[in-house]
């Protein structure tokens, strides 16, 4: 599993003008069953993706196609952990320590 974490790095006008572009990417990776949660960050700097893939490969494919990377209006950082213990809707997502 991969916590993924946007930050901003243009003001927020610019990053306004790529978010529609950047919510049909979001949908599309939600129907893939890649996406599991998203939303901005308070204050309004960024967001965080809760993600799941094949791989960290896979996970750096996906956030440099993102609309917002391509137009230079956000950085990503990834960070992946193994999900031990999870709610019981994102039982299916759980992993043992091997």
């Amino acid at each position: 599993m991969f916590v993924l974490e946007l930050s901003y790095t243009a003001p927020l006008d610019a990053v306004d003008a790529v978010l529609p572009d950047h919510v049909v990417s979001l949908d599309g990776l939600y129907e893939q069953g890649v996406f599991l949660a998203s939303g901005r960050k308070e204050p309004r700097d960024g967001g965080v993706i809760l993600a799941v893939a094949g791989g960290r490969a896979q996970i750096e494919g996906v956030t440099a196609g993102d609309p917002f990377v391509r137009a230079g209006v956000c950085e990503y950082r990834v960070t992946e952990f193994v999900a031990t213990k999870t709610a019981p809707a994102l039982e299916r997502y759980r992993e043992t320590l091997g």
